[in-house]
This record gives structure tokens, sequence and C-alpha cells, in this order.
């Protein structure tokens, strides 16, 4: 896989199943947030107080001066709304309504609230209460409040007019009183003198004008100030709060939901991990040898390490000098557990393994490797069987003798086979010792070997599992010409004795599923193939099923 091909395959489109998989393995967040959610409604809904709410409707009316009239569209009749509105929330309306039902003022405030439709002369009073009768209360006094507030302002309106009025209606009154005292008392009829004239046009004047105004004041006393009617009082029952709680709780769960989803998918973009071998394939640049999964105890699963040497043919059927570096990023991605499984399995087949590993990962991996000896026992090499030597039959003539110088007869001597090998014979680094018992049988004397007990911890420890020999050493030590070397490097972004080692072998990475982050991945293998190391393949480790 080319560097074109690892940018074509980072670039690849999510669909939309990668996609649902982020809330699925992120589920605890899910959840969380859901509970959350979830229990703020239910706090809402059994732990603060019910909340009733009533509804007054009114009808707005303008002021006309027939009530029985046809409205024409003069501006007279026409009621200004959004003024309306304000005389209907204005402060002496909250007064009274604090007074009716018995709470503070910005309480009220905050409880009522007035809806006035566009183009309509209808206003809604709707007012939030701790309880039914609190809150019919609240609606229909805030509707007679408005109503009263109103009546009385044009009630003051109208008088304050027709005080006007009254005002013109007296002056202009006593206009004509001292008119008529002006006339003379023996005017003649049929020809006034001209001063005359003018006063009883002043005084027909002035008789005029005070009709006038008295119709005008007629119909300003006969003016309808009704300001409206409440159409639809508040009574009970009211709706409140927790009419729709099974609604509220669906709603609270879904909206949890989505906001557990929403969360999943902002941590998945903070924090980007391996999630698939694909993934960590484009990621690499390297087949995968294989996936090794963990058993609860937290040990790798024998198969899949089996199928990893498989894997390894190429490495383990080649050149033995050329050691195996596993390497990985950070040190909870499984490497110890996978270094020291495939050792375990190449010496239960037969093979003789140096397994290098640093000071301070030695205490971690000589439990590992106890263990693996303790599930496959050290096996005795295959005895090699002398056969027993086949008795003369009965049968066979016996030799003729011969005449010797002194015309004695002779006898020729006849050996008799040796059953057994040399006293001494070292066959597969055993010791072979003949017995001369009857029973004829061998006794195998094992050579001993200068093998550090178990839990030693010197350097050089040798261990047998199976029929091979795992033989722990450091990781500077330099490699054997003899047997399979694998060593287990420790985290490469802060160590680089791994990557040194690396470049005279070949290197195996080690990625854990849902662990192993892919920025640090990247990070590795660009610093292994800026130091001429391209790595051989790696393993994915996750937690699997016994």
């Amino acid at each position: 896989m080319d560097v074109t091909d690892v940018a074509s395959a980072r670039q690849r489109p999510v669909g939309l199943v990668e996609l649902a998989r982020i809330p699925l393995r992120r589920w605890r967040i899910v959840l969380a947030s859901a509970a959350l959610v979830l229990t703020a409604v239910l706090g809402y809904l059994f732990v603060l107080p019910a909340t009733y709410t009533a509804t007054t409707a009114v009808v707005v009316r303008p002021v006309v001066t027939d009530p029985f009239s046809v409205p024409s569209g003069g501006a007279d009749r026409a009621v200004n709304m959004t003024a309306e509105s304000g005389i209907a929330t204005s402060n002496d309306v909250i007064d009274d309504v604090a007074r009716i039902t018995g709470r503070d003022t910005e309480e009220v405030a905050d409880a009522l609230e007035v809806e006035t439709p566009v183009g309509g002369q209808v206003m809604r009073f709707s007012y939030a209460g701790h309880s039914e009768r609190e809150a019919v209360d609240g609606a229909n006094g805030a509707a007679e409040s408005y109503l009263d507030l109103r009546k009385g302002m044009y009630e003051n309106q109208r008088a304050a007019v027709l005080k006007s009025y009254d005002d013109t209606i007296d002056l202009v009154t006593a206009q004509r009183t001292t008119t008529q005292r002006s006339l003379p008392a023996n005017q003649n009829s049929t020809n006034p003198s001209p001063r005359t004239s003018a006063l009883l046009d002043q005084l027909r004047a002035l008789n005029d004008q005070l009709a006038t105004l008295a119709e005008q004041r007629s119909k300003v006393a006969s003016a309808d100030l009704s300001p409206g009617s409440v159409t639809s009082a508040a009574r009970t029952p009211v709706p409140s709060s927790r009419d729709a709680a099974p609604l509220i709780l669906v709603a609270g769960l879904l909206g949890g939901l989505l906001l557990g989803g929403l969360v999943a998918f902002v941590r998945e973009s903070l924090d980007r991990r391996v999630r698939t071998a694909a993934e960590a394939a484009s990621t690499v640049g390297a087949p995968l040898l294989g996936t090794v999964r963990r058993r609860r105890g937290g040990q790798p699963d024998d198969s899949d390490l089996r199928y990893l040497v498989l894997a390894l043919g190429r490495w383990v059927d080649g050149p033995q000098r050329t050691p195996l570096v596993v390497l990985s990023s950070a040190a909870d991605e499984g490497r110890e557990q996978v270094t020291a499984g495939l050792a375990a399995v190449l010496a239960a087949a037969g093979h003789e393994v140096r397994l290098g590993v640093t000071p301070e990962s030695l205490d971690r991996i000589r439990p590992l490797m106890l263990d693996a000896q303790r599930r496959n026992p050290p096996v005795e090499p295959a005895r090699t069987r002398v056969p027993r030597p086949r008795p003369v039959p009965a049968t066979t003539p016996a030799p003729a003798a011969t005449a010797g110088p002194d015309d004695t007869a002779v006898i020729p001597a006849v050996r008799k086979p040796r059953p057994f090998p040399a006293p001494a014979e070292a066959k597969n680094g055993a010791v072979y010792r003949s017995t001369t018992t009857a029973e004829d049988k061998t006794q195998v004397i094992p050579t001993a070997r200068p093998v550090a007990a178990e839990g030693a911890a010197t350097d050089g420890q040798e261990l047998r599992i199976g029929a091979g020999r795992v033989r722990l050493v450091d990781l500077e030590a330099a490699s054997s010409a003899e047997g399979l070397t694998v060593l287990d490097a420790p985290p490469a972004l802060h160590d680089e004795r791994g990557v040194r080692a690396a470049r005279d072998g070949r290197a195996v990475l080690v990625a854990a599923q849902d662990r192993t982050r892919t920025g640090q991945l990247t990070q590795l293998v660009d610093r292994l193939r800026a130091v001429g190391v391209e790595p051989f393949g790696f393993v994915l480790t996750g937690d699997g099923r016994d």
C-alpha cells in the first residue's frame, strides 16, 4: 500500500451505518444524557408545584354617541389595541389582581399575560396560579379591573368635556343677558335704530350658539362609555402543567437521546480512536496480521495467537537472526500480553525463543510467561527405542569345525551381538546408558542445564514451555544466531529503544480497538518511516467473549 492508497483510504466517505455506530459505542454518554433530561422533567412534574392557567376573553368596544347606529370607518370609531394592551398590563390592573389573589405584584406581573390578536378587538387575559381558584380569580379579576379602569378613564374624559361645554354655555348665556339688557325699552319694531338692529343680530347669534352648544353637550352626555364586555369568563376546571405528563416524559426521553447523540458525536470528533481494522490499516499502511482478543482474565486468546504465528510464517521460516520487534504507541494497548503470548506459542511449537524485555517491564512479562508455562507444561524429548536382539533359532546349523595346526578341531567363536549402543551416547540432548537387567529397560538421564529458578529476576532466565524454551534477556542484548528473537519494545512515542531495535529487524505494531488514538498511531508510523523502518504488519487487540 503506497502513500496514495493510504491518503485515499483516509478520505473515504462515512456512511449512515458508521454514523449510527458512534452513539452505540458511546451508549453510556447517551444513556447518561437521557437520564439527566428525564430527571429534570420528573423534577419539573413532581417536585415543582403545578401551574394552573386560566384564560378570560374580553371584547373591546369603541366609544360611540349612538350605540344603535351603524359603525363607520371614521377614526373616532377605531380602537388602538396596542394602547389597550398597555392599559391591561398597567400598574393599576396588577395592583388589583395582587389584592384579589394575595400575591406579590412582581409575581402577578410574571403570571399575567395579555394577548391581542392582530386585526381583531378581542383581548385574552391568561393568569398562571398555583391552584385552580387562584388562576380563575386572577384571570377574571384582571379582565374586570381592565374594564373598570377603561370605563373610569372615559368617564373622566366625558366629565371634562361636559364641564367645558357647561362653562361655554354659561358664558354665552351671560353675554345674551347683557345684550338683552342693552336693548332700549321703547324700541320701534317697525323702524328700529341701527344700534337696536345690531343688538338684535347679536342676540340671535348668541341664541344660535347656545342651541349648538346644547346639542353638542347632549351628544357627549349620551355617548356610550361601555369599554367592552367579558365574552368568556374563566372557570374551573382549568388546564395545568401536569395534564400532559406522559407526553412530556416521552418528549424528555427523545430530547435526552437526541442530546446524548449530539454529545457522543462531539466526543467522537474530539477523541478519535481506532474503531475497526480497516481504519487501522488505512492509518498504518500495512496489512493486518491478526486480531487478538482478551479473555475475562486479561489473557490473550490462545487460538488468536496461533493464527498470528501462522501469519508470521515468513518470519518464522525465514532467517532467524532477524528479531521481531513488537511496538505500540502507549502502554495500555496489550503489547506485553501479545509479546508474551507470541513467545509462548512459538516455544510450545518447539522453537528456541529469546524474549527481549526492558527492566521496567520484566515484572509484568514474567507472570505472563509463568502462566503460559503452567498451561503448557514442559514436554520431554522423544525417547529412542533400541530393538532387542533376536535369539538364534534352534535350527541354525552350528559352524563347522576346522582342523588346527596340531590336527585339533577348532570351533570358531560366535560373537554375541550387543543389544545396546555405546555406554554413553548423546542423542537429542540426553545421555542414554544401558543396563544389564533382563527386562531390557532404557534409563534416560537428562543433561543438566543451569536453569534459573522460577521467579528469579536474573537476566537470562530460561523457561521451558511445551517442547521449546523461552529465554528472557535484556532488550539491548544482541540477538542470538540460533532460535527466534522477539523484542518487547517500550512505548515508542516516549522511548526510542524499540525504534532503534526495529531498524535491524521487523516491526509489528499493536493497536487496541476503541483505545488507541488515531493521532498517536499516525505519529508512530511517521516516526518509523522517518528512520527507515517500514512496518511489517499490525495486530489489533480488543475485548472478546469467553
